[in-house]
């Protein structure tokens, strides 16, 4: 068995980030930005008035009087120049007229007809947006997963098309005679296909596309079949079918249509029989067939690999720290990810693991909100302790 570093780095041997594709502004959100885009214009692209007020020159005091000459408004710059004693009436946003030095806001102003005085007390600030005050002309933007604020962004720099990396194809592959899909009628000794609805909807939210293949039959033939329908997929991922029984066959077919392994079983808990290698030039992962087991797997190699494809480099799954709620004991010979429930406390979080962590308990996994990591080897550890864990 082999680390689940060890493990992690041969899963991302394996990917490659995959081609950009140019998609509309109005569709790049959650999108992942292949390479950096450059700004066009300055923003603002003009001096601007920051206020509702009156455009004029000087510092005034109170009591001076101005004379109004025109007015400027959003989308409508005032296109004279203003002179000593001299008024713009202006609003937020417009451009700042030639000649003006400040706004003063209307609240510190008195207006009679055209006139305006100036009132005690008057804010002494400028009120003018410089031109370029939030970026420049050529400032960029590098790559990174687009959240709806980058939109804003990409649209102020005048960007209309973005390149972004393509969504990985991810096709899942659940195996084994006791499977059969949600609504039908199972007999006696078989169960419902479960897993591969969590694994696809992790790796949507991850900015993937999951494609659901059939339920794959413990017959060598129909294995076969099932994996040469995950064609053109960019990760091919299983689910049961890779420990060591008579029946788990994946890894015998899937080396039979020329897979090249990189690794068989790991050193943690749940998950051990986890396979990876490479099918047809294809990222192939082969998840353990209990929930449990799968769903964790799903997050400390699936996601990171979905994540590598899509460019956002090759990082192990994000842990925050807690303090244990509870004594645990020591973890022997694998890394134990026990499902805990975070509660908020005084600094750190508290982390308790449930007390029952057997790998086909789902409803456990629905009540958990971590997975409190247990080094292996490590001993045991009493309440008030820090440890590492991955938020779920």
């Amino acid at each position: 068995m082999i680390s689940v570093e060890e493990a992690l780095a041969k899963c991302f041997a394996l990917t490659r980030p995959l081609a950009a594709e140019t998609v509309p502004l109005r569709h790049a959100a959650g999108r992942v930005l292949a390479h950096p885009v450059m700004a066009t214009r300055d923003q603002p692209p003009f001096p601007a008035s920051a206020m509702d007020g009156y455009a004029l020159q000087g510092d005034p005091a109170p009591g001076d009087q101005f004379i109004l000459i025109g007015e400027a408004g959003a989308g409508h710059a005032w296109s004279g120049t203003i002179g000593p004693a001299q008024a713009v009436r202006i609003f937020t946003g417009a451009p700042i007229p030639d000649g003006a030095t400040r706004v003063v806001i209307q609240e510190d102003v008195t207006r009679t007809g055209d006139t305006i005085m100036i009132r005690d007390g008057a804010d002494a600030a400028t009120h003018i947006r410089p031109a370029g005050q939030d970026f420049r002309a050529g400032a960029i933007v590098a790559p990174r997963r687009l959240r709806p604020n980058d939109l804003a962004l990409l649209a102020a720099m005048n960007i209309a098309e973005v390149p972004v990396t393509r969504r990985p194809i991810v096709a899942i592959i659940p195996t084994g005679d006791e499977l059969v899909m949600p609504g039908e009628t199972p007999r006696h000794d078989q169960i419902i296909a479960s897993n591969s609805y969590t694994l696809a909807a992790l790796v949507e939210a991850e900015g993937a596309e999951a494609r659901l293949l059939p339920i794959a039959r413990d017959t060598e033939a129909e294995l076969f079949t099932v994996l040469s329908m995950a064609d053109g997929a960019d990760l091919v991922v299983t689910i049961g079918g890779a420990s060591v029984g008579d029946h788990d066959l994946v890894g015998r077919v899937a080396e039979s249509m020329g897979m090249e392994r990189a690794f068989y079983k790991i050193a943690m808990r749940p998950g051990k029989p986890l396979m990876a290698g490479r099918l047809r030039g294809i990222p192939m992962l082969g998840l353990p067939g209990n929930p449990v087991s799968s769903i964790v797997c799903g997050h400390l190699f699936l996601l990171p690999m979905v994540r590598a494809l899509l460019g956002l480099g090759e990082y192990p799954p994000a842990t925050a720290r807690a303090v244990l709620g509870a004594d645990v004991g020591p973890t022997g010979p694998r890394t134990h990810y026990m499902r805990s429930r975070l509660a908020p406390s005084m600094g750190l979080p508290r982390i308790t693991p449930f007390d029952r962590q057997d790998s086909a308990l789902i409803t456990i996994l629905t009540e958990a909100d971590a997975l409190l990591i247990r080094p292996l080897g490590d001993g045991p550890r009493p309440a008030g302790t820090e440890v590492d864990y991955i938020p779920l």
